[in-house]
């Protein structure tokens, strides 16, 4: 079962990786993937020239998608792709639209606490059937695997929370509600809208294999942490604390939503702290729609659970 909402690929630099391409492709699920014009090359090359979008020559100059942020006055890495991506599936008469980082490395569905790979797209729909059951959830996707340890028990969804790299939005809130900024768009985004009222869901029940920031070439590894050798996350610059402009990232949040914002250093870099117990506690939770028929019991969307060849439980198979 495929996503019913269209899925974007925003990428710079990955062609070879292509890890999120390889991913969506392994499950059988259809996607465009969106790049600059002098990649395309580079990404023909190895991707179905039919699954390739490509950026206009202005897309960081029209006002419509390079949209700098009031507080800070920043502007920078993949907003101006990002807001053409929402308006161009606005235009396609989508309801939503999926938008997903390049590095993303399987996908899985957490079951007794254990998160199994999945050979089938269908974690997509499951989310978004969930989701359109309510009449005020804009935002929502899939939580990183690496946020839910075997140790620690999760819920199937949280409610009002940030969403992060594998995302679907609702189409006809923009341009009313927009990417922004220079730096933590997504967590940016998430608070804006539940701010506005609005609400978010964030799964527990599927889950993305992203690979954590500044390990990766291309992407913003370079154009926004400053990394030139992805991986050295130790000898920082001689002690230069801020090389990799977090405690940028986290003024720059602060400026942006000081009442809920606090800079932080955690694992020894700088962070953002957000409680969002805020935005749940004294809030209605999200509003089901009127003359819903949910069915009782249990459906598993034809999900069976199944053992994998070797080569793909380590991660070899394309």
């Amino acid at each position: 079962m495929e996503a019913k909402y269209p899925i974007y690929i925003i990428s710079k630099g990955r062609a070879d990786t292509r890890l999120t391409v390889k991913t969506l492709e392994h499950i059988g699920q259809p996607y465009k993937i969106v790049i600059e014009g002098d990649e395309y090359g580079d990404y023909a090359a190895v991707i179905d020239p039919d699954n390739i979008l490509v950026l206009p020559s202005d897309f960081r100059d029209n006002p419509v998608w390079a949209r700098r942020c009031e507080d800070t006055g920043l502007l920078g890495g993949s907003i101006p792709a990002r807001n053409w991506v929402w308006q161009h599936a606005k235009d396609s008469g989508a309801k939503r639209h999926w938008i997903l980082d390049d590095n993303i490395q399987h996908m899985y569905r957490l079951h007794n606490n254990k998160k199994l790979k999945m050979t089938t797209a269908t974690g997509f729909r499951v989310c978004e059937d969930f989701a359109d059951r309510y009449e005020d959830v804009h935002m929502f996707g899939m939580n990183y695997a690496f946020f839910a340890p075997a140790t620690t028990k999760r819920p199937p969804y949280y409610w009002n929370t940030r969403v992060y790299s594998c995302i679907c939005l609702s189409n006809e809130i923009f341009p009313d509600f927009y990417w922004r900024g220079k730096y933590n768009e997504d967590t940016d985004l998430s608070v804006r809208i539940m701010k506005h009222g609005y609400h978010t869901f964030l799964f527990n029940a599927f889950l993305c294999g992203k690979i954590a920031s500044m390990m990766m070439k291309g992407g913003n590894t370079k154009a926004i942490y400053n990394i030139d050798n992805p991986g050295e996350r130790v000898n920082r610059d001689q002690g230069n604390e801020n090389f990799d402009h977090r405690r940028e990232f986290a003024e720059s949040l602060h400026k942006q939503h000081p009442d809920v914002v606090q800079i932080t250093q955690k694992w020894g870099r700088w962070h953002h702290h957000i409680n969002y117990d805020d935005f749940q506690k004294g809030r209605e939770r999200p509003k089901l729609k009127a003359g819903l028929n949910i069915p009782k019991g249990v459906n598993n969307y034809g999900l069976k659970l199944a053992k994998m060849k070797e080569e793909y439980i380590n991660g070899n198979a394309e």
